[in-house]
């Protein structure tokens, strides 16, 4: 994009402003009549005077030098002075829509956690959104100083202070360590209110901040996933057919022999289990089922000798010698 266009001498300036610029500051150049100040859309242009402004131009277009911005300045405190042979200028180009930066965790963050020592080790990302709103503030604190500002900077100076506010505000408001999504609102709300109190003397504001995910190690996750399978089928016995039928269907049960054995393995557990449930029915039939009288039983029962004179009977009521009854 263009700032000034200068046709004296048929010489003409050009600068790029980029969409990553928060602010460019033209500085102390000269210009000519014939010169013309060109906006773009979503850019306003601050004339500067020692540091002070004296004027603003928020509307998109082409100004002319000599006709509209000299007699507009003019009328201000330290531009009054001719304009035969060029007059220099300081211009602030500032650029004033909303940026959307994305931002994550270089470092896992420990949040004291119940049960762990060192702390839940937790990654997060997501976006902000800052726009320039003061731009008094803006020229004491950062124009002075520097010729551009750019995104990058802010987001630098954000995440530099970001760990520590994720911490203050898991902590405040992670009543679930396991489940931090559940409370990523609040702990967004928390975390934008800070941060915009640590911008707003450069003359921006924090206008949103969002957390989009929050990461755990992956032992952890592997756990919670787990837990989460467990309670979506509620049957152990059930969970582990599930995960011999998927290892069949996905064809991980014939990679070889350790997949091999495993299969193996998981489907003896299975049987033996079955068995055992069987075993089980089989026992509580048992104990459901009526106790025959064994003194019944017994008087079915012959002796193969009479017990009065010992002569063998072969199985018959009473003894063919001495005549005693057997049964």
């Amino acid at each position: 994009m263009s700032f000034f266009k200068n046709q004296f001498a048929n010489v003409v300036e050009w600068q790029e402003f980029r969409d990553d610029m928060i602010f460019y500051k033209w500085g102390n150049r000269e210009i000519k009549k014939g010169s013309k100040l060109i906006i773009r859309p979503g850019q306003d242009a601050i004339f500067l005077n020692n540091g002070k402004i004296e004027g603003i131009f928020k509307d998109e277009g082409e100004y002319d030098i000599e006709s509209q911005i000299i007699p507009f300045l003019s009328t201000l405190k330290g531009f009054k002075f001719g304009f035969n042979s060029g007059m220099r200028v300081e211009v602030l180009f500032v650029n004033t829509k909303e940026f959307t930066v994305k931002w994550g965790t270089k470092n896992a963050i420990n949040i004291p956690t119940a049960g762990l020592p060192g702390g839940m080790p937790i990654r997060a990302n997501g976006t902000f959104n800052f726009k320039v709103t003061d731009y008094i503030a803006l020229i004491d604190k950062i124009a002075g100083v520097k010729d551009q500002y750019v995104v990058e900077d802010i987001k630098i100076r954000i995440t530099s202070i970001l760990d520590q506010l994720l911490m203050k505000w898991i902590t405040k408001e992670g009543k679930d360590m396991f489940n931090l999504q559940a409370n990523s609102f609040e702990i967004s709300k928390g975390i934008r209110e800070d941060l915009d109190m640590e911008i707003m003397d450069t003359g921006m504001t924090i206008t949103e901040f969002h957390v989009m995910s929050f990461n755990y190690p992956k032992e952890i996750q592997d756990m919670v996933t787990k837990n989460a399978s467990f309670g979506m089928v509620g049957n152990i016995d059930k969970y582990q057919q599930i995960s011999m039928i998927d290892g069949m269907s996905s064809g991980k049960m014939s990679g070889g022999t350790a997949s091999d054995m495993a299969g193996m393995m998981m489907g003896m557990n299975i049987a033996n289990q079955m068995l055992n449930k069987m075993n089980q029915n089989e026992s509580s039939d048992s104990k459901n089922t009526p106790i025959q009288s064994q003194s019944h039983g017994n008087e079915q029962q012959k002796p193969n000798f009479c017990p009065n004179c010992g002569t063998k009977t072969e199985g018959a009521n009473f003894c063919p010698n001495c005549g005693q009854k057997l049964v």
